[in-house]
Parts: structure tokens; C-alpha cells; sequence
């Protein structure tokens, strides 16, 4: 009777232990992060800019889709390594000029994309794929040494501005991506990358590059001091707030938003599909979690921070705090991504629904993710946008027309 009695008690505690080890996972479950999208610009299918430093390209290229979708109607998928084949070479052209002490390298800016189109116009992915190296996904490193070498090796052995180097730098390009088709076909009419352009309505001259920082003076255009900023176009600096109000409403007039900013902060998991700024301040954590805090080392307290198992609350970001990171260099212009519309947690959170290049497996939400609002305040370098994104007292402020 007492062994009996014995394995009862054993029994009860082994379940007892289930079920709260069962509550403790329904909790954790509960708790996660719940989106609930508010706004979701219709857009097309997320790309994959794999082994190639092209962001800027991927995005630029699904925000002109997107934005061609709105103004025309009509659906494309657009070939990005166009716009980078014709990036390259006005890229040589700065590094030799200067020395040198330019930036020849795989990164860009949205505006590299609307400069191309002006000058040379855009074409369909199967007109031009910039696959020609025997591989099904993107790899520039290759491509990348070996021109970069030929213009260091022109720099050291010629007296001056030759151009012949770039003769040697378009025929790499050539081999590497392809020749761009002169003429092409596509759904039975011919067009050249120039008139396939026109047909679609776009109009690069209507959008206008963002940024924030207390360095330049504010409400007017200023040469955004980032390396891949090569061409040194202006960014028109504006407060934060303002900033922000461009986007939100362009989301509310049925807009999208060219977003580029720091993906290297832990706060960011495209893994995880979330993108925040934990506050770290014990003060403002609920009881429970306040006690444990205490009891953690530091790289713990950072694993607690950053376990992405449910939301928290998030920093207050200011226009100082923006600059500070900025100075240090902890908000680097490291990518480009594509907004794409507006969601909220379970706790009502803004977020912004973002459209990434890194490929539509890559994550759980088939390549999208969710950038809070204090990430997108704190984090973000510059934002593209169409002229009628801007609220109507940011443009008169600007003289945008």
C-alpha cells in the first residue's frame, strides 16, 4: 500500500510539473508577437539579391515596380542588374577622379536607380538578367576585385585621366553580367530600355530623397556624408518628426516608402521578423521580469533583451539620440528595403510592414518583416518617396512643387 502510495504521489508530481510546464508554453505562446496589418500597399514578389551587395538596386526596383502598379496599372518585374551594370562605370569614372579616395564597391543609393532611368531607362528581368558567370543566383566579389584592381593599377602606372581603363571595366562587366540588349522584345511589341521606360508612365524626376540630423541645417538640401552616397546627391534634411509624418502619410494616400538605414544593431532578426529598440531600463519592466533582470549578468540581461519571444517597450527615440548614434557610427547605412505598409502588435504598436531582397524563404513571412516605429526613428539613414507623399506644409516649407 505505501509503494502504492508512493508511485501515486510521484505520478501527481510528474503531471503536476507537465501542466505547468504546458501553462508556462501557453503563456510564451500567448505572449509572442501578434501583427495585425493596418495598411498593405499592393506590391510585387520579393526578390533575392543573394551573394551581391545590391540592395540598393532590389529595393529601388520594387519601389519603382510598386509605384508603376499605382500610377499605370501595370505589373513588371524589372531587371535590377540593369541599373547596376550602368552604376559601375560612373562609379569608375568618380574613383579615378578623385585617386582613388572615392568609393568603388557593390553599395548605392536610391537615387543611382532614378539617375539610370533618366539617362538611360529601364528593362523587363528576362530582357536582361545579369546572370552571364554560369550561376542561377547573384555573386559580384569576383567582378568587383578585378575591376577594382584595374583601376588601382591604372592609378599607379598612368600620369593622369586616361579613360582607357574603362574600356577594360565595361568589357568586365560584360562578362560578368551580359551586354545590355540595345533592343528587345517584350509581349510581342520591341521596344529600346529608353521607350519601354516612357510606356510606363514613370516619372523619376517626382521623387525626392530624406534624411534627419541636427549636423546640417534643417529644411534644406544637404550632400548625405555616407560612402555609398558616391555621387554626392542631395538629401533634403528635415526633423524627425517631419520625417516620420512623410511616411505615414504617404501610407494613408496609398504610398510606399524607399527605406534605407541599420540592419546591424541585435534589435534587428529578419530571422525573427521584427525589427525594435528594447528600452533597458529595468525601472520600466513589470515586476516579475524586473527580479529576474537583477539576478542576470550582463551578456544575460542582453540575451533577455533580445530573445524576441514578445514585445517589450521601446526606447523613446530623439532627434539627439538620432545624431549620437550616428557620430559613434551605431547607425550605419547598411541597407535598403522597401516599406510596404503599417501594422500593429498586440500591445498597439506602430510597426511598418518591410519588403526585404534577402529572398522569400528566408524567414517565416516569405521575406517581410516588421520594423517599429522607434526602429524606424532611431535607425534610418534616408527615405524615398513620390512628391505627392509629402504632406502639403513640409512641401511649401521645401518649395516642392
Amino acid at each position: 500500500m505505501k509503494r502504492f502510495t508512493n508511485i501515486l504521489l510521484t505520478g501527481l508530481i510528474l503531471f503536476s510539473a507537465f501542466l505547468l510546464q504546458a501553462k508556462d508554453k501557453k503563456k510564451e505562446k500567448d505572449e509572442s508577437y501578434k501583427f495585425t496589418n493596418i495598411i498593405e500597399i499592393p506590391t510585387t514578389s520579393v526578390k533575392d539579391q543573394a551573394s551581391s551587395g545590391t540592395c540598393w538596386s532590389f529595393a529601388t526596383t520594387s519601389f519603382v515596380e510598386t509605384e508603376i502598379m499605382r500610377i499605370s496599372n501595370q505589373k513588371y518585374d524589372l531587371s535590377e542588374m540593369f541599373f547596376v551594370r550602368y552604376a559601375y562605370p560612373q562609379k569608375a569614372v568618380k574613383y579615378i577622379r578623385y585617386q582613388g579616395l572615392a568609393n568603388f564597391s557593390e553599395g548605392g543609393q536610391a537615387h543611382d536607380v532614378m539617375n539610370i532611368i533618366k539617362e538611360f531607362g529601364m528593362v523587363p528581368e528576362n530582357a536582361y538578367t545579369g546572370l552571364n558567370y554560369g550561376l542561377k543566383y547573384h555573386r559580384h566579389d569576383e567582378m568587383v576585385k578585378i575591376m577594382k584592381g584595374i583601376l588601382d593599377d591604372a592609378l599607379k602606372n598612368t600620369r593622369g585621366y586616361t579613360g582607357k581603363c574603362l574600356d577594360i571595366i565595361d568589357a568586365t562587366l560584360d562578362i560578368y553580367l551580359g551586354k545590355v540588349p540595345q533592343k528587345f522584345i517584350y509581349d510581342g511589341k520591341e521596344y529600346t530600355p529608353k521607350s519601354f521606360a516612357k510606356q510606363t508612365k514613370f516619372n523619376p524626376d517626382d521623387y525626392y530623397e530624406f534624411t534627419s540630423y541636427n549636423i546640417y541645417p534643417f529644411y534644406q538640401k544637404t550632400d548625405l556624408e555616407i560612402p555609398d552616397n558616391w555621387s554626392h546627391d542631395k538629401y533634403f534634411n528635415i526633423p524627425i518628426d517631419d520625417l516620420m509624418s512623410i511616411i505615414d502619410n504617404a501610407f494613408a494616400n496609398g504610398f510606399s516608402v524607399n527605406w534605407d538605414g541599420d540592419v546591424s544593431e541585435r534589435g534587428f532578426s529578419h530571422s525573427n521578423g521584427v525589427a525594435v529598440v528594447p528600452e533597458t531600463n529595468p525601472e520600466n519592466m513589470d515586476k516579475g521580469e524586473r527580479l529576474k533582470w537583477e539576478t542576470l549578468s550582463e551578456k544575460e540581461q542582453n540575451n533577455m533583451l533580445f530573445d524576441f519571444s514578445k514585445p517589450r517597450k521601446e526606447l523613446t527615440v530623439t532627434q539627439q539620440l538620432r545624431q549620437e548614434t550616428f557620430d559613434k557610427f551605431k547607425t550605419t547605412d547598411d541597407h535598403l528595403m522597401h516599406l510596404i505598409g503599417t501594422a500593429k502588435d498586440q500591445n498597439g504598436t506602430l510597426y511598418y510592414l518591410t519588403k526585404n531582397s534577402w529572398a522569400s524563404d528566408s524567414n517565416k513571412m516569405g521575406g517581410k518583416l516588421y520594423m517599429s516605429e522607434s526602429y524606424v526613428r532611431l535607425k534610418t539613414i534616408a527615405i524615398q518617396v513620390h512628391k505627392n507623399a509629402i504632406p502639403q506644409e513640409i512641401k511649401d516649407k521645401l518649395n516642392i512643387k
